[in-house]
């Protein structure tokens, strides 16, 4: 049980940073207003999670103007990735 926590990661404890890295690890990436639909949350509760993700390491952020519209587009990285499904891991392990 005690190798099983260990692969735990608190980045991904709260609900929306789950939301976030499980949407990103299974698209290519999303803009800002695509997650906030997706997971029902207002702009500034999503940018406090996503500059948490980011700051980790675990998303990268690429800013881009549509049509003279600013567009942010995030993906995960591989770290994000690699610790995300070590988190899902441990999670099931937990489970059986």
């Amino acid at each position: 049980m005690k190798d099983i926590l260990k692969d735990l990661n608190k980045a991904f404890e709260n609900k929306i940073r789950l939301g976030i890295m499980s949407a990103l690890v299974v698209n290519d990436y999303m803009d800002f207003n695509s997650l906030k639909e997706l997971l029902d949350v207002t702009d500034g509760n999503l940018a406090s999670h996503l500059k948490n993700l980011e700051n980790a390491d675990f998303i990268k952020v690429r800013k881009e103007f549509l049509d003279r519209k600013p567009n942010t587009k995030y993906y995960a990285t591989k770290s994000g990735i690699d610790t995300f499904k070590k988190h899902i891991n441990a999670i099931e392990q937990l489970l059986k």
